[in-house]
């Protein structure tokens, strides 16, 4: 009778263990395909997440890199699970390309207040260059012409981020294309040329966006300043609220999210929930971003960037993963 009243003592005890282990790890078995640029600066804000769902028992693989427009054909084709680098306004026409809310959700909103725009030297804007429409008039456009051919070089965007688009839109809409030269390839390459000429004294013309760490170096309205447009135009007659400050920036004032798959979400309820609570202030983005800068951009020291995060916002942390705990139930 003792033995018989022990071993069934021992099997609920471990019954309780394995069901305690399973609130706990609830993504246990599972195997996330996360997709994402070729970014150094969006591995940061990814790699919280890979920890998180880590922390729930799943399995993170390696991420898949490729270019915005590609990522999104990957989730709507089902070869990827989720990605953290979808820009609310500037993305939705890949979203929809891809299949939109028939196979796709967005979820939740990771960085709040991410901005793009057009931008040039405090002593140009100060000379009466603060509108792009401004650059329409030839010896404004040469002020910025870096390779002797009498246009505005402008550092613009890499071809398939989507800035590309409204740029190129914006030069014809805005009747651009005589005066302004659009400069595309390697961005970090392109906006590092920017910056020394900056620094050489010349007037500089450029595209970026935040959180990025080329706002720590060409600080907005300190040494650098946004233009405005001369009105709000984007693609395809798309709408959106491109004010910021009192300023058209000419780009949606947006919102990072995560994009993941229908079928994804559905079977993993943790994974969704954490999704929809994860939230990383732009700051420290662009606080991160500014450290790769520096020469801090190894996988250890992204990892550690991550850590230190993870610690100084713990109890944040810790109630995401205690949320997506309960959501399994």
């Amino acid at each position: 009778m003792f033995r018989k009243t022990a071993l069934a003592a021992l099997a609920a005890s471990t019954m309780l263990a394995g069901a305690g282990l399973a609130a706990d790890k609830p993504g246990e078995g599972v195997t996330v395909r996360p997709v994402m640029q070729p970014i150094a600066e969006e591995i940061f804000q990814h790699r919280i997440l890979f920890r998180a769902l880590q922390d729930l028992g799943y399995d993170v693989a390696e991420p898949e890199e490729v270019q915005a427009q590609t990522l999104h054909l990957a989730l709507g084709t089902g070869d990827a699970d989720f990605t953290a680098v979808h820009w609310n306004g500037l993305h939705n026409t890949f979203f929809e390309e891809s299949g939109g809310d028939a196979v796709l959700e967005k979820v939740g909103t990771l960085i709040d207040g991410a901005l793009q725009g057009y931008l040039v030297n405090k002593a140009a804007y100060d000379a009466g260059v603060q509108n792009l429409g401004d650059l329409k008039d030839p010896a404004k456009a040469a002020m910025f012409d870096a390779d002797g051919d009498g246009k505005a070089d402008l550092a613009g965007c890499v071809p398939g981020w989507g800035c590309e688009r409204v740029i190129e839109h914006q030069l014809d809409e805005f009747g651009l294309r005589e005066t302004v030269n659009h400069n595309q390839g390697e961005y970090n390459a392109i906006i590092a040329d920017t910056i020394a000429r900056n620094e050489g004294g010349e007037n500089v013309l450029y595209y970026t966006w935040t959180p990025y760490w080329v706002s720590g170096v060409l600080v907005p309205g300190e040494n650098v300043e946004f233009l405005a447009v001369p009105y709000s135009s984007l693609p395809d007659g798309a709408a959106a609220e491109t004010t910021f400050n009192g300023k058209d920036l000419g780009f949606a004032v947006d919102s990072i999210r995560i994009v993941a798959t229908d079928e994804f979400l559905a079977a993993n309820p943790a994974a969704a929930k954490l999704f929809e609570l994860a939230k990383i202030d732009i700051n420290d983005i662009s606080a991160q971003n500014k450290l790769i800068a520096d020469g801090e951009d190894s996988s250890d020291d992204i990892d550690r960037h991550v850590a230190a995060w993870i610690e100084a916002n713990r109890e944040t942390y810790d109630n995401w993963l205690d949320a997506a705990r309960a959501a399994a139930k």
